[in-house]
């Protein structure tokens, strides 16, 4: 699932790459005179427009552990922290604590790069919910950091000059709503979708409720042949394109719009009464100073709850090749307790990924929260079918079917192939 980010000019990448391999790494000693060890670390967040707080943490963790200081690297997000990453990583140059996703855990673990973590105090705690992604191969070689919610944006106060009172639950509800919005002279809903990541994400969102809610084992179904896209995804697919044949959405600009930034500004800006992305942006969308909610994409059918969709975040892994192993360690332990772990949940807007885990409350969220908690959620299954490739390649395809240039049944058929392929 893309957090953010463009791929940046050659020049800039490969000057980045050899700074990086020149640095001191996980695979070098950083041990001063007086015992006190650098203890260096890498992510794609804590940085730049996404601060989430982790330099307050940082800061803390010193505080406790007066031996250890934290060198904190922050790199933008995918591609380029990978393109930094794998290298670093194979020249034993990358940070002692690196920060992952599924993904990555999945492919670095397999290739020797994470350490396993299965005998750490907080392993027996992660939640049913995260643990799948967390693990590989039986053993556990990343600590979860949140499981973020992906979901509709409702400005209250455009929603109230059309009579609007609360956020639509259901899919009845909601298209009486964008017509309501609509008649009230207000643009009713964006959907920026340049690089194909809302059409692919809002088809997964109403696939929760739609999907999921007859048939909760349907990841494990489809794994086993006993289902597919075809039999069960029709409805996802059909209420993207009734928002378009309704006007709700104009197809063809939102495939123009960036979903990274465009569309955060626009909505910030008061453009559209109902706006989709990921719980990480309520933050930076409060500062607009209207009243904003976020909930789960309303898909079901009249007088139901919509089930929320969740997607396993960032993670922390131990670099296997630390010279620091033990301070690696305890780094990730500081962050795995909840006081520590609920300043980033809180700048996230996420929920706890362990099991008595403390969620922070907000009122922007209240909503999205309480359906985590009455356990209507999915999680995004990132480490089975849906993986980094699956999505970019649902997502091109669901753009060619909203252009008119695909059937639903041959999107069907498409996105079936990418999510099966090796």
């Amino acid at each position: 699932m893309k957090r953010s980010g463009r791929l940046l000019a050659v020049a800039t990448t490969v000057a980045a790459l050899a700074a990086s391999l020149a640095a001191c790494g996980g695979g070098a000693d950083a041990t001063s005179a007086d015992g006190t060890v650098t203890l260096h670390v890498e992510a794609w967040k804590g940085g730049g427009a996404e601060p989430a707080n982790i330099a307050e943490i940082n800061k803390a963790f010193e505080k406790a552990h007066p031996k250890i200081k934290v060198d904190f690297t922050y790199t933008t997000a995918d591609p380029t922290y990978t393109q930094k990453l794998q290298p670093e990583l194979l020249g034993g140059k990358a940070g002692d604590v690196i920060m992952v996703d599924a993904d990555k855990a999945k492919k670095w673990g397999a290739s020797g790069y994470l350490a396993d973590l299965s005998g750490e105090s907080w392993a027996k705690n992660i939640s049913p919910a995260a643990k799948p992604f967390a693990q590989s191969g039986g053993k556990t070689l990343a600590m979860p950091m949140e499981l973020i919610g992906i979901g509709l944006y409702a400005n209250m106060d455009l929603l109230k000059k059309a009579g609007i009172t609360e956020v639509p639950a259901d899919w009845p509800t909601f298209l009486a709503d964008l017509a309501k919005v609509k008649k009230a002279g207000i643009t009713p809903l964006s959907l920026p979708d340049k690089a194909g990541w809302t059409g692919s994400s809002v088809f997964q969102a109403s696939g929760s409720t739609t999907v999921y809610r007859k048939n909760t084992k349907w990841d494990a179904d489809f794994l086993a042949g006993k289902t597919s896209f075809a039999a069960d995804w029709k409805e996802p697919l059909a209420q993207l394109k009734a928002l378009g044949d309704r006007g709700y959405v104009n197809w063809k600009d939102e495939l123009g719009v960036d979903e990274w930034s465009q569309g955060a500004q626009d909505f910030s800006a008061g453009k559209s009464a109902f706006w989709y992305q990921g719980a990480w942006q309520v933050s930076q969308i409060k500062k607009a100073g209207f009243p904003v909610s976020f909930a789960p994409w309303p898909g079901g059918a009249a007088g139901t709850k919509p089930n929320a969709m969740l997607f396993s975040g960032t993670m922390w892994g131990v670099n296997s090749q630390s010279q620091h192993a033990d301070a690696a360690k305890e780094y990730v332990t500081f962050w795995s307790r909840s006081a520590n772990l609920a300043k980033y949940l809180d700048a996230e807007h996420a929920a706890s990924p362990f099991t008595g885990g403390t969620t922070p409350e907000a009122t922007e969220t209240s909503v999205f929260n309480a359906a985590f908690k009455e356990g209507r959620y999915r999680v995004l299954p990132s480490n089975t079918w849906y993986g980094t490739q699956a999505e970019t390649d649902t997502g091109s395809k669901i753009q060619a079917y909203l252009l008119g240039q695909s059937s639903a049944a041959q999107t069907l058929k498409d996105i079936q192939t990418a999510a099966t392929a090796k």
